[in-house]
């Protein structure tokens, strides 16, 4: 499900919470709305609204460390790639297909994570990697500079599919879905209080309005987060296509 479907289904069930509290003020008696049922409502509501808090920011800590984490992967494997690529230039002309190999691997890769016909990305794991590196070690070294950089290269093809693995496991959601059901749900309860004891105007209803608008975008963000190669906060493919440009060269 995208980011703004999630968003939009959190706004319906929050400001429809509300919208519901408002109706429930005409229809329930008098006595329901009296000072001691307000008061025991509120500290529910206040229990809830903590328990809250606490979820949210756990989803925000989770889904902010996810991106920072495959944001740093992705520098790193950009790096490696790059070193790999000036280790076999020092090798000599002998790996010049190996460094040709690279060069379309990473470009294929960089395809398939940042498409460019509006796909969705795709972070298959191998992308020509273990070739590259059986390639690596079917060279013939003639002295010991060129075995030593042999040995080298084979070190940084593994920290480069060692990446992309990783960034192949996390491909998935970092968010629990059962913590963001729950956290709609105790929304929903909160707003629908909010409506319950407030008066039915349309400066009630707009403020409403506003603050449902507010906590959607902030569920919005928080999935947005989670999926860091697409959407509007994707992590930039400049490290990574500043290396593929210079392969080969």
């Amino acid at each position: 499900m995208s980011s703004l479907a999630i968003g939009s289904i959190v706004f319906a069930c929050v400001f429809g919470g509300a919208l519901v509290g408002i109706f429930l003020r005409s229809a329930l008696p008098e006595h329901h709305l009296s000072a001691e049922s307000k008061d025991a409502v509120k500290v529910g509501i206040g229990l809830i609204a903590t328990m809250t808090a606490l979820v949210l920011g756990l989803l925000v800590s989770t889904a902010k460390a996810s991106y920072d984490t495959k944001h740093n992967e992705l520098i790193e494997m950009s790096a490696d790639t790059l070193l790999l690529d000036r280790v076999l230039a020092n090798y000599g002309p002998e790996a010049s297909f190996t460094r040709e190999l690279l060069r379309r691997a990473g470009a294929r890769s960089l395809e398939m994570i940042w498409p460019q016909n509006g796909q969705a990305p795709r972070l298959e794991p191998a992308a020509g990697g273990e070739v590259l590196y059986n390639m690596i070690e079917a060279l013939s070294p003639k002295n010991d500079a060129q075995r030593g950089l042999q040995t080298q290269a084979l070190q940084l093809a593994i920290e480069v599919l060692k990446m992309r693995w990783l960034l192949f496991e996390q491909s998935g959601s970092s968010i629990s879905t059962p913590f963001l059901v729950v956290l709609i749900f105790w929304l929903t309860i909160i707003f629908m209080s909010f409506g319950l004891f407030a008066p039915r105007n349309v400066t009630v209803v707009a403020t409403l309005l506003v603050c449902a608008l507010s906590v959607s975008g902030a569920m919005f963000l928080i999935v947005e987060l989670d999926r860091p190669f697409q959407g509007l906060i994707q992590i930039s493919n400049a490290p990574f296509r500043d290396a593929v440009a210079r392969l080969g060269k």
